[in-house]
């Protein structure tokens, strides 16, 4: 099992799991393959040229955008079985845990990990994958309507299986981090993506501040930044032969900026209201 923990942000990371040999680790639970299935046939609706389908999937891929970027994460994380534990235990099964160097100490890689394998991200699982199951019973109903699919039970069982999946991978790192049965690897591919990467974005700001299309300053050190651009999922893909980092890494570097933008709003608007706060108290002297 590899582990790829990235950096979006100088304070905020991704976790992927790619697991090897997964035909040799495990039947798949049946819980599983009705995830399988239910991809599959969203993969077909997607397809669709026009219809209720094709609607259906476009407003949910918009939805599955918001849902955190960490839950996908941690659902990458197999749940850990009683084999996989002895496995492990045994030295069967290799667990590296590969990150870029240049870009983020094992200091930090062993504070992100501890976040993620946390007893209070498990609390947050498990309390709404039952606030999940609690709202099935009320969705129901909507079955008996004709023609018409019951998305919100559906929506419903999805996340309480993708909190359960969270969970499951949560409690997974966590098991490795107190038996400390892993391997940290700084990665020389990571390093030359994260390279690549920061390339790409420094030209971007070049052509910005030549359009005369943005006015940048010097940033603090202190203040969060960014590391990636969305783009950025499909060059870490390529370099590491994992297709399914591109649509992960788009939609934490999406989430980051979209957070980092609305405090940075925020911060400008206190900064105006404290001005115009000051501005009022010299004219009423």
């Amino acid at each position: 099992m590899r582990l790829f923990l990235l950096p979006i942000s100088t304070r905020q990371s991704l976790i992927y799991c790619q697991q090897l040999n997964l035909q040799v680790l495990g039947k798949t639970t049946l819980l599983d393959k009705a995830a399988t299935k239910g991809a599959n046939i969203w993969l077909q609706w997607e397809k669709k040229e026009s219809g209720w389908q094709k609607k259906v999937t476009s407003y949910g891929n918009k939805l599955f955008q918001r849902l955190p970027y960490a839950e996908w994460g941690l659902k990458s994380i197999p749940p850990l079985s009683a084999r996989r534990k002895r496995d492990k235990i045994e030295g069967k099964e290799e667990v590296r845990i590969e990150y870029p160097g240049a870009f983020i100490d094992s200091r930090e890689v062993h504070d992100a990990l501890q976040r993620l394998g946390s007893k209070d991200r498990q609390r947050f699982h498990t309390k709404w994958l039952w606030g999940s199951i609690a709202g099935m019973p009320i969705s129901a109903p909507i079955a008996l309507l004709p023609v018409v699919p019951n998305l919100p039970f559906f929506y419903l069982c999805f996340r309480a299986w993708s909190h359960w999946r969270a969970r499951g991978g949560s409690k997974h790192l966590e098991f490795l981090l107190n038996k400390g049965i892993f391997k940290l690897s700084s990665s020389e591919f990571l390093g030359m993506a994260y390279m690549e990467a920061s390339i790409e974005e420094l030209d971007k700001e070049i052509d910005s501040i030549r359009s005369g299309s943005s006015v940048t300053s010097v940033p603090d050190e202190k203040e969060e930044r960014m590391l990636l651009s969305k783009s950025s999922g499909q060059l870490f893909a390529e370099y590491l032969d994992v297709p399914e980092l591109a649509v992960e890494v788009e939609r934490a570097v999406w989430q980051v900026e979209k957070a980092l933008k609305a405090r940075q709003k925020l911060r400008e608007e206190k900064a105006e209201l404290d001005a115009a706060t000051r501005n009022q108290s010299e004219s009423d002297r």
